[in-house]
């Protein structure tokens, strides 16, 4: 807590006797005090004031250390959660990998089409709960987690109607684009059945949210962990299993489909019977209220995740224009940057709920100190994988392709990826401090800005006009999350943490007076 300064003065009541008790100078005295005519300015600072600073950056420090040991437990079993969701795709994109050329593209390209206009929809839709979740779970009214969950879902039900449209005309929209025509017919075929697990996906992300902000960060990796398998076996049943259930291509989409809406029941079931009711909140009309906040923060967040989304897609794009190798050297440093995002994107997750967490209880100077803590903790371990990079660079492509010429390319680009490694960590975590603070407007206009006006201008002209080729793209990669890590972490210097500890305790009063307006009834 902050030091009290009349405290600072109450402690120290005999300091103004002493002054008023010295002897009176007069002349060139008042201007060369001697030691028996002490003068003591009158804005100094005493003695208990003093040990009172000094307490006060020794409980600075401790705060520090203690949220750097704990911010990495929270963030371990979000990792694990991603890890194994992300093998979800991973999996269906191996399993179809060996049935022809032409599915593979097919299912590449439809996943890049249902990230584009679907998942990433969601996604940034959902990352409004990282505002509202965690500091209502603090707060005094912990059952508001419940109604913000039911809140966003009703959101995401709308969101759903545009989406399901997209997917089922995905074939008419990719063949407009001079797709292959199989190609595209393939892909359409493969989101029209993925479309069966979509409202499931949307109510994993609520339900994620749900469970992380009170801290049970090992429920969904707990369900996950049991999923996971099981889809790697329908996947394999369906696709390459006996004659009488094998489904070939469409096996891929309907396992994950059918994954999805597992993951669902059982959170369902977990939280029915294994999870206390705190946070639970009845269904009522009241989650059809406050829904124009929880638009306004999701359109935003759509624009700080999605927009980062899109632009790796276009990245891919870009490199298909060099050929074969330059493309399959992209695919390879995707994959592996995509998995050790992982690591910062966790830390994002963590941060956001524990800053969240800090600010429903109202302790302003311990968030700040939390967020600090975060970006250390980023920098540390964004070292680590860097180093990691760096140091197998010759060989790393080895665990993807054999071809020497992916070999060699890949191993020079690599020195970039490290150097990247270091500031997307850091724009990471300072990301996950703006939506604790609801703060995604500003992250959807540092990212768009960042990739749109900066990053992807620069490597496009580095690669096609000064013929760096895939090097010039990572170059604008880099140049465009320096930028997101500079602005991100002073917008989160710059914080005024009592102010947002204000603005949780005006959101929760003024959904208590539409709670008591509602309850009156019209009439009244």
């Amino acid at each position: 807590m902050a030091s009290d300064p009349q405290q600072g003065l109450s402690t120290n009541s005999e300091t103004p006797q002493k002054q008023t008790d010295a002897p009176v100078v007069t002349g060139t005295l008042k201007h060369a005090p001697t030691e028996t005519t002490p003068l003591i300015p009158h804005d100094s600072i005493s003695e208990s004031e003093v040990a009172e600073s000094q307490d006060e950056k020794t409980s600075k420090v401790a705060m520090f250390w203690e949220e750097v040991r704990m911010i990495p437990l929270y963030a371990l079993p979000v990792f694990c959660t991603h890890i194994l969701d992300y093998s979800l795709v991973f999996i269906s994109v191996v399993s179809i990998g060996h049935l022809s050329t032409k599915s593979l593209a097919a299912i590449s390209l439809g996943s890049m089409t249902a990230n584009v206009t679907g998942l990433s929809i969601l996604q940034g839709l959902t990352s409004a709960l990282d505002t509202m979740l965690p500091s209502a779970w603090t707060s005094p009214q912990p059952n508001l987690v419940g109604l913000w969950a039911q809140r966003m879902s009703v959101l995401l039900t709308v969101a759903l109607v545009p989406i399901f449209c997209i997917w089922f005309s995905a074939e008419r929209i990719l063949l407009s684009l001079k797709q292959d025509p199989e190609v595209a017919h393939l892909a359409g075929i493969y989101l029209r059945w993925l479309s069966m697990g979509l409202p499931a996906y949307a109510f994993n992300c609520v339900s994620r949210r749900y469970f992380q902000s009170q801290g049970l960060f090992t429920v969904p990796t707990r369900i996950i962990f049991v999923v996971a398998p099981v889809n790697a076996l329908l996947n394999y049943t369906l696709v390459w299993g006996p004659e009488s259930i094998r489904l070939g291509f469409i096996g891929a989409p309907i396992a994950s489909a059918i994954s999805n809406c597992l993951v669902s029941l059982i959170s369902i079931g977990y939280g029915v019977y294994f999870v206390p009711r705190t946070a639970w909140q009845p269904l009522s009309r009241r989650m059809f209220t406050n829904l124009g906040l929880l638009t306004k923060l999701g359109i935003s967040g759509i624009g700080q995740s999605a927009s980062e989304w899109w632009a790796w897609e276009l990245v891919a794009l870009a490199a298909s224009f060099f050929g074969p190798v330059a493309l399959a050297s992209q695919s390879v440093l995707l994959v592996s940057e995509a998995t050790t995002f992982q690591i910062p994107f966790s830390l994002s997750v963590a941060t956001a709920i524990r800053v969240g967490n800090l600010l429903g209880k109202q302790q302003a100077k311990r968030a700040g100190v939390s967020a600090y803590a975060s970006i250390f903790v980023s920098l540390v371990l964004s070292c680590v994988t860097s180093f990691l990079y760096y140091h197998f660079r010759n060989s790393w492509a080895y665990m993807f392709n054999n071809d020497p010429e992916v070999v060699t390319l890949v191993a020079s680009v690599i020195p970039i990826l490290a150097f990247f490694q270091v500031v997307d960590g850091n724009a990471a975590v300072t990301s996950g401090i703006l939506r604790a603070r609801g703060k995604q407007t500003i992250g959807a206009l540092l990212n768009i800005s960042a990739y749109y006006i900066i990053g992807l201008p620069i490597g496009v002209w580095l690669a096609f006009r000064h013929g760096l080729g895939l090097h010039g793209l990572w170059i604008g990669l880099t140049i465009s999350l320096i930028y997101c890590a500079i602005v991100g972490t002073w917008l989160c210097v710059k914080t005024d943490w009592d102010y947002e500890v204000l603005k949780v305790v005006q959101r929760l009063k003024e959904d208590n007076t539409k709670r008591a307006d509602e309850e009156l009834g019209p009439e009244n």
